[in-house]
């Protein structure tokens, strides 16, 4: 089941992929490419034709990083590990979570307290068409280490950034910060647009979110590519700066 992705060059090495529900990273170079974050179950097709207009195939993934391990963000590469043997990393935080021996996502008493609102009623139905009720993990996913980091393409650098959940982690690469849900530019159920924290009942812990900003703000780079939303050219201070939660 496909949805529209826009594929948008970042740098030479790094590639945007846009749609409307979510987003994931490719960095390539000449032997392969390291996808991170890999859409929700059924965009697995749209994550494959990625890598193709790349000019690589399946077996030229070198691997999945996850920012964090919910079902938006990990969906096809449980299909990737499992069918292609493809390796998948997170944080080492993140790896219980991964292997689904616990779950930290929103809970469906906080959703259906929401279900009246059109914004909420919509996304919920879309993300059900692309596989968001699958309930799997990934025992194979591994801790990030320096070693793995230093054979991929591109060479990511690995920010922690926890709050969304226990162990989120943000990724720069080739100049570009990679915000998973740490950061974002906007969302579906979002009523406006630019640099923001996803609302509050998505994150496992509000105010670890906020400091993960911090984090954020102090890097020196111009460029933001969010797990939701457009991309984002400015300073990490500005952006972090509009997304801190008034009041």
């Amino acid at each position: 089941m496909g949805t529209r992705v826009e594929l948008t060059a970042i740098t030479d090495s790094v590639h945007f992929a846009q749609t409307d529900l979510v987003n994931w990273t490719l960095v390539t170079d000449g032997s392969g490419v390291v996808i991170i974050d890999a859409g929700f179950p059924r965009q697995r097709d749209d994550v494959l034709d990625s890598v193709r207009e790349l000019g690589f195939g399946v077996d030229d993934i070198h691997a999945i990083l996850l920012t964090h391990a919910h079902v938006d963000h990990m969906g096809s590469a449980i299909w990737f590990a499992k069918t292609h043997g493809t390796p998948v990393f997170c944080h080492a935080s993140e790896v219980g979570h991964a292997h689904r021996e616990y779950l930290e996502q929103v809970s469906p008493v906080a959703l259906a307290a929401k279900a009246w609102h059109p914004r909420y009623l919509r996304w919920s139905f879309d993300i059900a068409r692309v596989g968001a009720l699958a309930r799997g993990g990934i025992p194979t996913a591994h801790a990030l280490t320096e070693e793995v980091l230093a054979a991929l393409p591109g060479t990511p650098m690995v920010i922690p950034t926890p709050g969304h959940t226990g162990g989120h982690c943000s990724y720069v690469v080739d100049g570009v910060l990679v915000s998973g849900d740490a950061l974002v530019t906007g969302h579906p159920v979002s009523t406006h647009d630019g640099p923001q924290l996803l609302p509050g009942l998505f994150n496992h812990d509000q105010a670890a979110c906020v400091r993960s900003l911090a984090a954020l703000g102090m890097l020196d780079t111009e460029v933001l590519l969010p797990g939701h939303g457009p991309v984002w050219r400015g300073s990490m201070r500005e952006a972090t700066g509009l997304a801190l939660p008034k009041g």
